[in-house]
């Protein structure tokens, strides 16, 4: 870079570097006027934050220009490199575009067009009036002059698709060559980007000004109005406000988890003591950063998803209920072995959900009892959300009507929907277990993004660079995730972001387009280097192919914790009023699990059958003690080949066992063959029992 260059690039970058310090934050809109008290507050907040911010634009260390200059041309490169990628892309997308208007033609325009010439034909055929004749005769001449249009739209489209496959070798080696210059310019911004993070080194991996940032950052993000707002309400708000401004650990503990949504800070204060007050195993460990993540997302209130039959009634989740539900159900041990492991930051994501704490509750049971083996699966991209797969049918709302009597995640598990449906039911599972999860919004669809040992995933939907959520981009929230599984690097990160709030910069939001302040877009940097650094594993999104879509009946009723079955858990039991118990392990055609209720139990998606030993013959009542989430539905049954079968009614649960209305079937004395024919949806059971009918 000659001289002349860097001089324009640092004129620029020094008055970039100008407004990034000077720059206002914009107050926040409060409704609630202040009183007399409440102004002095306000006053009195104003003075410490404008106190704090001369004492740390004090000790901010200075930036090489230079290094500065080199960022700045660093970013125009990858800015010119990212517009020719881009137009590469969309060049060679053509080609694709053009094949698939072939493959619309073929089998979307000309199939519809002979779908309806042969529906007319056949209605032709069966006419015995004129005027019907006469319709039919309209209806074929539509679709025929239908398929005439496609087949020359056909011709057209294939010499396009030609002309579009000579052109994509060509087309593809500018694609790659453009991916490649892109690489080339990222690689030079974050080798500048790392070159003055390292300036910068020594100041972000101190923590000998975080008791001023931290308490500067409280103060902007929640602005002296804010917090005058609450404190005005009474002593004791006043006195959450001042304790949470003397308690640097505890601010500084707020900030890692990402701060008070929306700046609530005194709202969020009033949780945390609440929750403290009402147990006092909410003070250390995984209970005390659950606390402290459900104070700080409940901050601002979550509304709650109520019974389809109250939509004119909406409440909103109490944080103190919230967090002693899943206290208790922790010290139960209902939720997932890595629930200890969670940061307050991963359990604002665990215990937002909408639902009511007892629809959390029932979703935890009813998983237990219906599909344990989502509980047990191994493969933590599919655990607990597995069932979405397997018994949230993709449906459009016309083939199913929710019951007022159920709440809503029972009727979406029981009647299905479509994407937003299903991908609000992944959420809720995934949250009732103790895993975090995060909404994702794509182009005309809705997923889930969610926790794993080994990162973050998406269920149900295209990959991170095509999602988004809540006004951040789908890749920006998982190079956090990432960032933060390396703590001591990121801390380096987070005082970046607070020099940032501290000087009042705009935030960094690629979703935006907003390139941030100068120290916001070094803390985004940051993480691009943590990240490039420690190369995560690349996760790739599951369960793509059925975004919109249902899985195979097959597929469905294979278990994905399969279940060993020993002669023991096959064995027929024989009571002293010669009522035969049949364990579910002793059917053939069914998919066994370990039981919650000890042993194993079954799943039914086909056909199943089972040989029993009777003492003596005649009638006995069949019974199975059964769990099912779908609507009731009946399956025949058929007893020793018989020319008959018993319908047996497999009730609708709302996933609890229940008996099912005992049949009368009558035996033969010895070996008799149970033959079950195959259910529409599936269901699980533990156990057939036959009870003698009194002579």
């Amino acid at each position: 870079m000659n001289h002349s260059s860097r001089v324009c690039s640092l004129g620029v970058y020094i008055v970039f570097l100008s407004l990034g310090q000077t720059f206002a934050a914009a107050p926040k809109s409060e409704s609630v006027p202040l009183t007399a008290e409440g102004e002095k507050l306000q006053a009195r907040y104003a003075a410490q934050l404008s106190a704090l911010q001369a004492e740390i634009k004090k000790v901010l260390p200075p930036m090489d220009p230079w290094k500065l200059a080199a960022l700045r041309e660093a970013q125009e490169m990858v800015k010119k490199a990212t517009a020719e990628a881009t137009s590469a892309k969309q060049a060679l997308e053509k080609v694709q575009a053009a094949k698939a208007l072939v493959e619309h033609a073929k089998s979307k325009w000309i199939a519809g067009a002979e779908k309806g010439i042969a529906q007319a034909q056949a209605a032709l055929k069966k006419a015995t009036t004129d005027a019907e004749r006469a319709a039919a005769q309209k209806e074929l001449a539509k679709w025929q002059a239908n398929k005439e249009e496609g087949l020359k739209a056909l011709q057209e489209r294939q010499a396009a698709w030609e002309r579009a496959k000579a052109e994509e070798p060509k087309l593809r080696q500018a694609y790659e060559a453009t991916q490649a210059a892109l690489e080339r310019a990222r690689t030079v911004e974050r080798e500048a980007a790392k070159a003055l993070l390292a300036d910068l080194m020594p100041f972000l991996s101190s923590d000998r000004w975080d008791p001023q940032l931290v308490k500067c950052v409280v103060l902007t993000e929640a602005t002296p109005r804010g917090l005058a707002a609450f404190a005005q309400q009474g002593k004791e708000q006043e006195t959450l406000v001042e304790n949470l401004l003397s308690d640097v650990s505890l601010m500084k503990q707020m900030l890692e988890a990402g701060g008070a949504r929306e700046g609530k800070y005194g709202q969020a204060m009033r949780i945390y003591t609440d929750i403290q007050k009402a147990s006092s195993r909410a003070r250390e460990g995984i209970l005390q950063r659950l606390a402290l993540g459900i104070a700080l997302e409940h901050a601002v209130p979550i509304p709650q998803r109520n019974a389809v039959a109250k939509p004119e009634a909406p409440t909103v989740v109490d944080p103190v209920k919230r967090y002693l539900h899943y206290e208790k159900a922790y010290l139960d041990g209902e939720l997932d072995p890595a629930f200890p492991h969670m940061t307050a930051w991963e359990c604002r994501y665990i215990a937002n959900s909408d639902a009511p704490d007892h629809v959390l509750a029932w979703g935890r049971q009813m998983l237990r009892n219906y599909r344990p083996d989502h509980i047990f699966n191994p493969d933590y991209a599919w655990r607990y959300s597995g069932i979405v797969r397997t018994d949230v049918a993709y449906r459009h709302s016309n083939e199913y009507t929710d019951s007022d009597s159920l709440e809503f995640y029972q009727n979406v598990l029981k009647n299905g929907g479509l994407c937003g449906r299903r991908a609000f039911f992944g959420r809720f599972i995934v949250r009732a277990f103790g895993l975090p999860a995060w909404g994702v919004t794509q182009k005309a669809h809705a997923a889930l993004g969610r926790w794993t040992p080994s990162g973050w995933v998406v269920n149900l939907g295209a990959n991170w660079q095509y999602s988004w959520f809540e006004g951040r981009s789908g890749l920006d929230f998982l190079l956090e995730t990432q960032a933060r599984k390396h703590p001591q690097e990121f801390q380096k990160v987070l005082r970046a972001q607070w020099v940032s709030t501290v000087l009042g910069e705009p935030k960094y939001n690629s979703m935006k387009n907003i390139p941030g302040g100068l120290w916001a877009m070094l803390a985004h940097w940051a993480q691009e280097i943590i990240v490039a650094e420690t190369k995560p594993p690349q996760l790739a999104a599951v369960g793509q192919e059925l975004a919109e879509a249902d899985q195979s009946a097959e597929t469905k009723a294979m278990a994905v914790a399969k279940a060993p079955v020993t002669d023991k858990d096959k064995k027929i039991l024989l009571g002293a009023d010669g009522a035969i118990t049949i364990p579910a392990a002793a059917c053939n055609g069914v998919q066994t699990m370990k039981s919650f209720l000890g042993g194993l139990q079954a799943f039914c998606g086909g056909a199943f059958d089972c040989t029993v030993e009777a003492p003596r013959g005649g009638k006995y009542t069949l019974c199975l003690r059964v769990v099912h989430v779908h609507d009731e539905e009946p399956v025949s049954l058929r007893v020793n080949d018989a020319a008959s079968p018993v319908v047996v009614v497999i009730p609708f649960t709302c996933g609890q066992w229940e008996q099912t209305a005992p049949v009368t079937i009558t035996l033969v004395q010895g070996k008799n063959t149970l033959r079950f024919a195959k259910p529409a949806r599936g269901f699980t059971f533990k156990e057939i029992t036959l009870s003698p009918v009194p002579y």
